[in-house]
């Protein structure tokens, strides 16, 4: 097995006893319409009752490793971030979707193994014809 290590990717010389040689790229795990509710908003009565909230990330790492070893402690624990992610909104007050979205990235960077994500925070009935108003980030390891 060949690193290369400037593009993140692996190139496999031999995968379960096939000759082949490609190049294995970065995994990025989904998590789709993770629904919680939050006390989210600075109006009065966002102030005192909690609202729903929709979370997708999308979550990318470097999988050349777990994609050849097959054993769960070479990948990357979406539930355990997932947890952590949970935990804090429902244990949280937020005035902005921003400062939540900011917050939630903060929790799936802190994984050393993750080299970019992008979150979209959705409060669904925000408006009043609109199904949803999201707003979304992205961060980037360097």
């Amino acid at each position: 097995m060949q690193n290369n290590s400037a593009s993140g990717s692996t190139s496999l010389r031999s995968v379960n006893n096939l000759d082949t040689t490609f190049v294995m790229s970065n995994a990025t795990i989904n998590i789709e319409n993770l629904r919680l509710r939050t006390f989210i908003g600075f109006n009065p009565d966002e102030l005192i009752k909690q609202q729903d909230i929709v979370i997708n990330a999308l979550i990318e790492f470097d999988a050349s490793t777990p994609s050849v070893t097959d054993n769960e402690t070479d990948t990357l624990d979406y539930k355990v971030i997932t947890k952590a992610i949970i935990k804090h909104v429902e244990d949280g007050k937020f005035r902005l979707v921003e400062k939540l979205n900011a917050d939630i990235i903060a929790i799936i960077m802190d994984n050393p193994q993750v080299l970019k994500t992008q979150v979209r925070v959705e409060k669904p009935h925000a408006l009043r014809f609109a199904d949803s108003v999201s707003v979304s980030l992205n961060a980037e390891r360097i």
